[in-house]
């Protein structure tokens, strides 16, 4: 039996037994407790995620899974059943991101570092913008999602943690304190990240960003998740690589990264003809939905380019240029430390 090959028809059997049984009778008969996390919802009912999924296995696999070989979340139930398109909803509503954390802290820079009510116009526009936003997934959205009252709850959450607060702060998170500290020490700039989120929310300029440009585990950007999908996105331009490789090769430059000098086709041969990576060297804030100019990218290896998104701020491919050099002559002066006693016992020695 292979462990989430359900099929829709096995679910709707699933579905029809529950309801033949009632809730109670069908998660008695097969050991389930009642759903917490996600609930299937079909034809205005709701059914626990995790024991449909489960019970599903015995029409397409022959047996029900048992509860422990299962977990009701997106690792399993909820993913299983959405794949297959049915609607899943969540019981509470999803940890807020900084991109949203983003938005919250720069309606609160805007009203003076001061909590805003749920009935608030600005509030209530925000509350539409978050609503729209693409990264939390439907499964995940409840009826409650980034309501008004939400909102209004996080901007209370973020103010009481400003330097000024002197009443007792809420239970907030550390992201809030976080965002808010790079509002505080960067405030010009972190409301033109806001702004350009905004902007992009509302041209639908994110939609179409790819999930693993949205999930890169290594990659450090304060401004987000969306600015940075973006940016990776245009990165990945091929035909903007291309023009961009074709524009060094036509002025009869070496196509070496800019930072380390690495040359794959010198290393490669003929397999590293013509590669390199590029990188968008506009800062995200900075870099809104207008056409990219050659003259804004530039051409590095793999290796560099990691090591530039690592961690914020990004240097720039001088700046790591530098930093590269300076490495490599601490290191030289370091050896040259080390050879001096060296040398000094060799000259010591007599000579057998």
């Amino acid at each position: 039996m292979r462990k989430g090959a359900i099929s829709r028809d096995g679910v709707f059997k699933a579905l029809t037994e529950y309801d033949e049984l009632g809730q109670d009778g069908f998660l008695s008969k097969y050991g389930y407790k009642p759903a917490t996390g996600y609930f299937l919802l079909h034809e205005e009912r709701t059914y626990d995620s995790k024991a449909i999924a489960g019970v599903a296995h015995k029409f397409d696999q022959g047996r029900a899974l048992k509860p422990d070989e299962l977990s009701g979340g997106r690792s399993h139930a909820a993913r299983w059943l959405a794949r297959l398109g049915f609607t899943i909803r969540s019981s509470r509503s999803p940890d807020w991101t900084r991109d949203e954390i983003i938005l919250a802290c720069d309606l609160a820079m805007a009203n003076g570092w001061k909590r805003l009510e749920f009935d608030d116009p600005r509030v209530i526009e925000l509350s539409a913008l978050l609503q729209a936003m693409p990264i939390h997934p439907e499964e995940l959205r409840n009826e409650l999602f980034r309501n008004p009252n939400g909102v209004a709850r996080k901007t209370v959450d973020i103010t009481c943690r400003h330097p000024d607060y002197r009443g007792k702060p809420t239970n907030g998170n550390v992201l809030d304190v976080e965002v808010m500290n790079d509002f505080l020490a960067r405030p010009t700039e972190m409301a033109k990240v806001a702004l350009r989120i905004r902007q992009g929310l509302v041209a639908g300029e994110f939609q179409e960003l790819s999930p693993e440009a949205e999930e890169e585990d290594d990659f450090s950007a304060p401004e987000g998740r969306l600015l940075l999908g973006r940016h990776r996105s245009r990165e990945r331009n091929k035909a903007l690589r291309k023009r961009k490789i074709d524009a060094v090769v036509g002025e009869g430059r070496q196509l070496a990264c800019e930072s380390c000098g690495f040359d794959f086709e010198q290393i490669y041969g003929d397999r590293g003809r013509g590669y390199i990576e590029c990188h968008h060297v506009v800062p995200l804030h900075e870099a809104g939905e207008g056409r990219t100019r050659l003259s804004d990218l530039a051409l590095i290896c793999a290796n560099c380019h990691r090591m530039i998104h690592r961690r914020a701020p990004w240097p720039t491919p001088g700046e790591l240029r530098a930093s590269i050099e300076q490495k490599h002559a601490d290191d030289r002066r370091a050896a040259a430390v080390l050879a001096r006693p060296r040398r000094a016992a060799d000259e010591q020695m007599p000579n057998l």
